[in-house]
Parts: structure tokens; sequence; C-alpha cells
């Protein structure tokens, strides 16, 4: 994904392709091309001066045009080499200024993304990236995510030794940067090999802080559970996780407050941790109380929410194998098994609400469909028994 926060938000308030006060979308240089916009003109020719003043405003006025508009991105795509030049040079006044303008180029701009690394920009954005300059190396942080973004740049970000330096981002950086270093990585470890690069830097410790302190709906915790889930594959990792304090408690806590796709992250990962080692990671995660997010799940979440948070509620009971015909593996009995073996009566009570709300919702939802089965059932066409529906939870 790209930047969701693009520093440009701090920018000056205009939010529109303008120039000394006057829209542009209605005035154009008569010499040039009629759908050309003069402050973009204005902005090119400015930038492609020798003047270094020139070139900074140059900059800051292409990061004002393309703030909002797509049509601006594409027609200042020819800036992208003079930027990237300008991140290059020894005077730091210049860094900034260029970079905010590429940043702003690149988003939701497929082939901006793709020139703008081919035209060298990653080496100059690395070693901002170890800045003491907090903003550059913030806006050094979001410009990587929304580069990352692209399909074509994620091998050779990682090829160039971004992986590290993201990492120590989550460790040391400004909070916003930290946000976007985890949403850069979770977007960089989709590619093919590059989750084992990503596993050599020992992220979970630093992720697990930020999913403590961000909010569990937020887009954040969504990249930090979109991280963790894969990264729990691996036994060192699931160790991290399980060692943190509060790590288990954070992922049980987006698995109830998270956004859906958020919590089919959050259950995924601990029902690869129970599958890895049942013995080893069911109590800690029975103990964190898990149970009332897991039973609404398996009413209210995504399909493989639903399926997952079902697997893993029988993975956490006494036993993981079938009972008998007498007491049959339907999800209530299942709840009841782990229920009676749960310390605390707060988790206890409540499951079993939740559990009693699922039969309420459950016996609902077959009412209505009897109710609707029965308009269209005739002796004719279907059996009276063919009319029935069971109660069962789905």
């Amino acid at each position: 994904m790209d930047s969701p926060h693009s520093p440009s938000s701090c920018s000056s308030s205009s939010s529109t392709c303008s120039f000394e006060g006057q829209t542009t979308d209605t005035i154009y240089l008569e010499t040039e091309e009629p759908q050309t916009p003069l402050a973009v003109r204005r902005a090119l020719q400015l930038l492609k001066s020798g003047v270094p003043e020139l070139r900074i405003q140059a900059a800051r006025d292409i990061r004002k045009l393309t703030k909002t508009s797509h049509r601006c991105r594409r027609q200042l795509s020819e800036a992208v080499g003079p930027l990237v030049s300008m991140l290059r040079v020894d005077s730091p006044e210049s860094h900034e200024p260029a970079l905010l303008a590429l940043l702003n180029l690149a988003v939701k701009d497929e082939k901006n993304k793709i020139n703008i690394v081919e035209a060298g920009a990653l080496d100059p954005i690395l070693s901002f990236l170890k800045s003491q300059n907090t903003n550059l190396q913030a806006s050094a942080t979001a410009a990587l995510l929304t580069l990352s973004a692209s399909s074509t740049n994620k091998p050779i970000i990682s090829a160039c030794g971004a992986i590290p330096l993201l990492v120590e981002i989550l460790k040391d950086g400004s909070p916003q940067a930290k946000a976007d270093a985890v949403m850069a990585l979770a977007n960089l470890s989709t590619y093919p090999d590059i989750l084992s690069i990503i596993l050599k830097t020992n992220p979970i410790p630093f992720i697990v802080d930020i999913l403590k302190t961000c909010k569990k709906s937020s887009k954040t915790a969504e990249k930090c559970c979109a991280l963790i889930e894969p990264l729990v594959d691996y036994d060192e990792c699931r160790t991290s996780l399980i060692s943190e304090e509060g790590g288990i408690l954070a992922v049980v806590e987006v698995l109830e407050n998270g956004t859906l796709q958020s919590r089919e992250h959050a259950v995924g990962a601990l029902l690869t941790m129970c599958q890895s080692d049942r013995c080893k990671y069911r109590e800690p995660i029975l103990k964190e109380g898990v149970i009332p997010g897991l039973l609404e799940l398996t009413v209210h979440g995504t399909p493989k929410s639903q399926t997952k948070a079902r697997t893993l509620l029988q993975l956490l009971r006494e036993s993981p194998y079938p009972r008998s015909e007498i007491q049959p593996d339907t999800l209530e009995n299942i709840v009841c098994n782990i229920i009676s073996q749960i310390d605390g009566e707060d988790q206890s009570g409540k499951a079993k609400k939740m559990l009693a709300e699922m039969v309420q919702v459950s016996m609902e939802q077959s009412l209505r469909h009897l109710q609707q089965r029965a308009l269209v059932c005739t002796p004719s066409d279907l059996p009276i028994a063919g009319c029935t529906s069971e109660v069962s939870f789905k």
C-alpha cells in the first residue's frame, strides 16, 4: 500500500494545482500543450535551472501540485530525474523538499514509483533512514513505504539493504516513522524470500511494542498482525512472541477489536502457534482470554476467520480429538469443555454469556431460514422434510 499519511499533509493548505494564488486548471501557456497547466510548466522550468534556490522552490511547488492531483503527477513525471539528483547533492536544505516532492509523485502512480527507483533514489533514501534529522528520517521512511507498494520495486528495495534499516526505525524511530516502517515491511514481506530476510533481524519485540501501544482498530495494528502471522511459522518468532510481556495479549486484543482483516491475521497467528506445538502454546493463549473473541469470530468474522476460529477452539479444548456420539463435536460442546477448564470467573462468565447469545442468534437465523423456505416450498416440488433446518454454529 502507499503511505497513508503522506508528509504532504503538513504542507500548505492548498490542495489544488495553484500558482501565485490563481487556480491553474484553466490557465495554460498558448505555446504549450493545451492540457498542461501553467504552474506545471513553470515548476519544470525552475527545476531545470542551475540555481539551487529555484530548484528547491520548484520541488516545493511540485509537492503542492501533486498533493491530490493524479493528473499533475502524470504531467510532472519528467521531474523525477532532476528531483533524484537533488537528493544526491551536498546541500542538506534540498533533500527534504525533493524527497517530499518525489513522495507525492509516487502516491497511487505505479509508473512514477518504478521510475523513481530506476533513477537511483534508493541509495540516498536509505542514507536518510540513518539521519539524525528525525524529520528527514520520517520522510524517507514514508517514501520507502510508498515505493514498496510496487511489486517491481520490492526485490530491489530488499537487495539494497533496506530491511535492517527499517527494523532499526521500528526500534528507535518517531511514532509515525515506526508505523510507516511496519507497513513498509508488511508490503515487502509479500514477496518471495523477503520474509526470511526480515526473520534474521529479530523484529518481533519491536513489532509487539508498536502493537501494544497503537489503536487496535488502526491500519498500523493490521499491518503488525499481517507481519506476525507469517513470521510465527518460524519457531524463533513464536518463542520471541511468547517471551515478550503482553505479546500474546496484544494479538488477542486485535482479534477482539481490530478490523476484519486484522482479526483474520490475529486468529491466523494464534492458530499457527497452536498447530505447531499445542502443548506449548495452548495454555498461554487460553490465559489471555481469547475465547470470547473466538466465539464472536465464528459468527461475525470473514469466512477465513470463521474457519480458523472454529479450528483454534477445537485445539484449545482439553482434547483436540473428536468426541463420541454421546458428546458430539459441536461448537457448543467444544466451548463448554474449554469453559470448564478456565480459571477466572470473569472470562468464564463472559464466554458463557456470549455462547448463549450465539445460540439465540443461530436460532433466529434458522427461524428466518425456515420462513423463507416456507414461502417457496409446495407439496408438489419439495417434501415437507426438506423445509426443516438444523440449529448450528457456522
